[in-house]
């Protein structure tokens, strides 16, 4: 109900008080004095201007990190973003590298399996500079380019890399014609909560 209409008088001038209706709510559902305080603390503390949030950032000393321009990984407050991971070994190199027809294409993904294990285990490199591990992931992203040899082998590598039959990650999986190397099959980004 707008103030031009229904029963009650208009007052002009007179500024809306939005933080009225919030406690009138608190109140009918029970909540209470404390909670509504713990709320309004909450919220003032979360939008403090000036003031971001402490970030930490960790890489692999890959060559592309700093012609991309990116972290690997970062952490803000309890919650650790890990950028894609792919399939390379210490210095860089492709692990299990597709295969190529003329044209530049990947020609076969039978190195699947064998990237996306490699992409677990540089996952757990970059967690681990963060004092985390798979255990702590809570949400993952798999992007490859094509799904039935991805989906054949990222049940049993999963269950492997996190150590269980049914991890407890909620998981994406999508399917994209390239990644950034031509060679590359997957590659999958992670979010962990510590």
């Amino acid at each position: 109900m707008n103030e031009s209409s229904g029963s009650s008088p208009a007052t002009p001038n007179r500024p809306t008080q939005q933080v009225k209706p919030r406690r009138g709510f608190l109140k009918t559902s029970g909540l209470g004095a404390a909670t509504a305080l713990l709320a309004a603390t909450a919220t003032t503390a979360a939008a403090k201007p000036g003031r971001p949030p402490a970030r930490r950032a960790e890489g692999l000393g890959m060559p592309w990190e700093d012609q991309y321009g990116y972290a690997q990984a970062v952490q803000v407050g309890d919650t650790i973003y890990v950028s894609g991971q792919l399939s390379h070994d210490d210095k860089g190199n492709m692990v299990g590298p597709a295969k190529l027809d003329a044209s530049g294409r990947i020609a076969d993904h039978a190195n699947m399996e064998v990237q996306m294990r490699q992409t677990y285990a540089n996952a757990k490199k970059i967690l681990a500079r963060f004092g985390a591990s798979l255990a702590d992931v809570v949400e993952e992203v798999l992007y490859v380019t094509d799904m039935e040899t991805a989906f054949a082998a990222a049940g049993p590598v999963r269950k492997e890399a996190y150590g269980s039959q049914k991890p407890k990650v909620a998981s994406t999986i999508l399917v994209t014609p390239r990644l950034a190397l031509p060679t590359q099959l997957i590659e999958i980004k992670f979010v962990a909560k510590v």
